[in-house]
């Protein structure tokens, strides 16, 4: 949607307005008050109108851009349509002759100057005009006797249109606020999410790199602890500890071929298992790697959805219960519940908590509550779980330690 599609659109809804006001002021004006105005040439203008808005909105409902050089015209074509049933109902004398404000007001809220200029000037001469040439509607009969009553009819029709102009330009004005404010909206969080995909991008050019050069050491590392080990001097604490590196180096250059092949393992990972499976999957892993940890698991007792279980995802839930972990390993409560939208992770722990100055700034790159932490697990974590259209958020308990609530949408990861 462009920006002038809806202006365009509000200027349907303004147009039908003064359609229905102009249409009921002339009937009465002719029915009642016997004002000598020719029902042809002011009914047509009312038909051209109406026309000209049941195009413009069957237009509106189309694939194509609403350009500056069309809403102007639109305006343009209004312009020249009130002038035509001024003319023709009094001219300058009509109490409604400030309808030919409408266009001005939508012009400068939503196009260029040159254009502001244009229809500024248009509409001053057509006033202008409107004042010495019109075909005049003063002649009194029928149910009026004088100038005086003349006038109060005047004095009438002019309160009634600046009521109808007032609550016309309101509601444009406050319509087009209300989109200006949605359009700004929707930048500002392009803006971010383009700068959240960045550092994403920076991370992952930076895990490549450090990915390609660690391969070299690691090797290097392999071949000296394999030479170490066929010392025939050393006792058994010594070749223990080489076991214990050499396992360590394994499990690294495990890693490094693990992120060589995530994207492709991704692509083949994702399968759809009951949420209540995708849990005690990642729990399961989780005791193997974290045996010190106490937790109880709550689950609600329906019957539960299904999840489009992904690698990327086990790994985000994973790093929030090692977090957990890290903050206290014992007494870890673990709640899985879910309703009709979204599917809902709780995470208690009994640690020190968040601090105050870093609560807000948590799930940032290189932010971080540990001392030896680089700050981007929760960062990543938080970007995997938005991928599902979710969210995480991280608060103290009211006694001690962190909630963390992660929230899935069924719609973005139901199979």
């Amino acid at each position: 949607m462009t920006a002038n599609h809806q202006p365009l659109l509000q200027l349907t809804y303004i147009r039908f307005v003064i359609i229905c006001a102009q249409s009921c002021a002339l009937a009465f004006a002719i029915l009642y008050l016997h004002f000598p105005i020719s029902p042809w040439f002011a009914g047509s203008a009312l038909l051209l109108l109406a026309l000209l808005n049941l195009m413009t909105y069957a237009r509106l409902h189309s694939s194509f851009p609403v350009t500056s050089p069309e809403l102007f015209s639109q305006l343009l074509a209004d312009c020249m349509i009130y002038g035509f049933l001024l003319y023709h109902t009094g001219g300058g004398t009509n109490p409604f002759v400030s309808m030919l404000l409408i266009p001005l007001i939508i012009t400068v809220m939503t196009l260029e100057n040159r254009y502001i200029w244009i229809i500024g000037t248009l509409v001053s001469l057509m006033y202008g005009a409107l004042l010495r040439d019109y075909v005049p509607i003063t002649s009194m009969n029928g149910h009026q006797h004088g100038v005086v009553a003349y006038l109060d009819i005047h004095m009438v029709g002019m309160w009634i249109n600046f009521l109808m102009t007032a609550a016309v330009i309101t509601y444009f004005i406050t319509h087009l606020n209300r989109s200006l404010q949605a359009q700004q909206k929707a930048l500002i969080e392009s803006r971010e999410a383009a700068i959240h995909n960045q550092q994403l991008l920076s991370l992952a050019t930076i895990a490549a790199g450090t990915a390609h050069e660690l391969g070299t050491p690691l090797s290097t590392m392999r071949v000296l602890l394999h030479e170490m080990a066929t010392d025939p001097r050393l006792n058994t604490e010594q070749r223990e500890d080489i076991d214990l590196l050499q396992q360590q180096v394994q499990v690294c250059a495990g890693k490094l071929k693990d992120m060589a092949r995530s994207v492709e393992e991704e692509q083949s990972s994702e399968q759809t298992s009951l949420v209540t499976d995708f849990i005690d999957d990642v729990i399961e892993h989780w005791k193997i790697t974290r045996p010190e940890v106490t937790f109880s698991l709550t689950v609600q007792s329906d019957l539960p959805p299904d999840l489009l279980s992904t690698t990327a995802l086990r790994q985000a839930v994973l790093n929030l219960l090692n977090n957990a972990a890290d903050a206290n390993p014992k007494n870890i409560r673990i709640n899985l519940a879910w309703d009709q939208t979204d599917i809902l992770i709780r995470i208690r722990d009994y640690g020190p908590g968040l601090p105050i100055e870093q609560a807000d700034k948590l799930g940032k790159p290189f932010i971080t509550t540990k001392g030896g932490g680089l700050g981007i697990g929760l960062f990543l974590t938080s970007s995997t779980i938005a991928s599902y259209d979710g969210d995480v958020q991280l608060y103290n308990a009211e006694e001690s330690g962190t909630i963390t609530e992660v929230r899935l949408s069924r719609r973005a990861v139901h199979g």
